[in-house]
């Protein structure tokens, strides 16, 4: 045994134990989902929880789930008392939840009649109602982005809840395609709670549970560690999002990053109230963001849990667009004001540690949705896809072209996929040439994607560095901001970064994503790498 009262080899083996079950699970969801959105682009999460609530495995999905996934398993704990065989569903994002599009399910796992832990996953639905296809609208409340589902139980001793699923379905416009994918969210977690259960039969509840414990204490110590390697001090950076989609106003986000010895106290004190349009991020999102750029900092052995966020306090004013109170709207928190939180914390740390931080990043996932009545088949229709763009550069790297970054970790919708299921075609998807800054290191080229309507549809877009650039570093440029465009009968218009659009058959959309920041000034000489 080792000085911390564990085996150090075994400690290894149920790290990989633990993590293996949230990769099967999200195995399992994949293969089984009926939408592109799931089973293509992969929007979706998996994790792993102790009895009392902590993340003790997760799999290598989407940060900006992962992080926030604890507050809805606290929920099972705080407000259902979940009992064997019921299964937890929930979507509201002042409840436990991120945005209304992502639905999370909780199933706790009991052996001998007592609670051992929970497996949890999250996925995007390419719809759940609102008042535009996709459930991601520049919306002034959050009833009016679609379908708030607070804690409730799904399944209830084994059983389906018939009402509440009928319920669901009677409120989404694609709903053969969301009982799909609900049912596959449902089978990952009946695997998950399987292999959980397996583990305790072979190994006894005791040791399980202590090594679950040490997990969580190496990740803290090794955050600690990683924290006191940092100079001491307080970094503070400010970064903006376009607007809110209404005002047509920059919104602030403010961070000052203290590192206190072996602590750090993240303080979004300063940053703008919450806003009319749907922008707000739930304190999950932020805790989410927080969790995200310190874990990327840690070496990849280290397991990602709950510990990695013991010693880190979040300051987040209620009522700020970091951490809205109800109803504000949050369909964009998620998944455009989470970047940008990143891009704040990156740039106060780079401050901290120069050589370890890269340039901005696109600073964006280039929400695209389109939805309306597919006259071939006869029948609703709801596309939802994020875009990547380009990398920031680091000090002795090139930024990566094309890629999603930061809080998105999804693939992209394949062309023939995409053509087999919605009413249009993808007539461009090439790499933006030359949108990546200049520096001594270069960022990553964004994409340019193309489609064209077979059919009148209504499209959403929640974009953003549209009028601000992702920065660079250390004298590196900026990546050039992104592009919407709308093409009608040879004639191209901009769109805004966000907002609701009727198209018409044979429009063209053509979005360019942002390039990355680059690094260093090119006019100096590269220092080495």
């Amino acid at each position: 045994m080792a000085e911390h009262g564990y085996d150090p080899i075994k400690l290894e083996i149920y790290k990989h134990l633990f993590a293996a079950i949230p990769e099967e699970m999200g195995a399992v969801l994949q293969k089984t989902a009926y939408s592109p959105n799931i089973k293509e682009r992969r929007d979706f999460s998996c994790a792993l929880f102790d009895a009392e609530g902590w993340m003790i495995a997760q799999a290598a999905h989407i940060p900006v789930h992962l992080g926030a996934m604890p507050l809805s398993v606290q929920q099972a704990l705080d407000i259902l008392a979940l009992n064997e065989g019921d299964v937890m569903a929930l979507n509201d994002p002042y409840r436990g939840g991120t945005h209304l599009p992502d639905i999370t399910m909780v199933s706790p796992v009991y052996v001998d009649g007592r609670l051992v832990g929970f497996a949890a996953n999250r996925a995007h639905h390419a719809d759940v109602g609102g008042m535009s296809p996709g459930s991601m609208p520049i919306a002034r409340e959050l009833y009016q982005e679609g379908l708030i589902i607070p804690p409730v139980r799904l399944v209830q001793g084994g059983e389906l809840n018939q009402g509440v699923w009928e319920m669901i379905l009677a409120n989404v416009r694609t709903p053969d395609e969301r009982a799909g994918d609900l049912q596959a969210q449902l089978a990952a977690n009946q695997r998950g709670v399987s292999r959980m259960a397996g583990l305790v039969a072979r190994h006894g509840r005791e040791e399980i549970e202590a090594y679950s414990g040490h997990l969580l204490a190496y990740s803290e110590r090794m955050t600690r560690h990683l924290i006191a390697s940092l100079p001491e001090g307080r970094y503070e950076f400010e970064d903006r999002l376009d607007d809110d989609g209404i005002s047509g106003m920059p919104v602030a986000i403010r961070a000052a990053v203290s590192i206190l010895g072996d602590r750090a106290e993240v303080d979004f004190s300063g940053s703008a109230p919450q806003q009319q349009g749907s922008i707000n991020a739930v304190l999950a999102i932020t805790l989410s963001a927080v969790n995200y750029v310190f874990r990327c900092l840690l070496g990849l052995d280290v397991p990602n849990n709950s510990g990695c966020m013991a010693p880190i306090k979040v300051i987040a004013p209620e009522g700020s667009v970091v951490n809205a109170r109800k109803p504000a709207p949050v369909a964009g928190g998620n998944v455009e004001t989470s970047q940008r939180i990143v891009d704040v914390l990156l740039g106060a740390l780079a401050q901290a540690a120069p050589a370890r931080i890269p340039a901005a990043s696109q600073g964006t996932m280039n929400n695209t949705l389109i939805g309306g009545w597919d006259q071939g088949r006869d029948k609703a229709f709801s596309y939802y896809e994020t875009i990547g763009g380009g990398g920031g550069a680091l000090p002795e790297l090139d930024g990566a072209t094309a890629v999603h970054t930061h809080m998105t970790n999804t693939l992209n919708t394949p062309v023939e996929a995409l053509e087999y299921a919605y009413p249009f075609q993808v007539l461009r998807y090439a790499i933006r040439e030359g949108s990546g800054g200049l520096g001594r290191r270069r960022g990553g080229d964004g994409i340019i994607r193309e489609l064209k309507m077979l059919g009148p549809a209504q499209i959403s877009l929640l974009s953003d560095r549209r009028q601000t650039r992702p920065y660079g570093l250390a004298g590196g440029e900026g990546g050039k901001p992104g592009l919407n465009l709308l093409i009608r009968e040879g004639r191209s218009s901009h769109l805004p970064g966000k907002g609701t659009f009727d198209l018409l058959p044979g429009d063209f959309l053509s979005i360019h994503t942002p390039g990355g920041g680059g690094f260093g000034d090119k006019n100096k000489p590269d220092s080495g790498g």
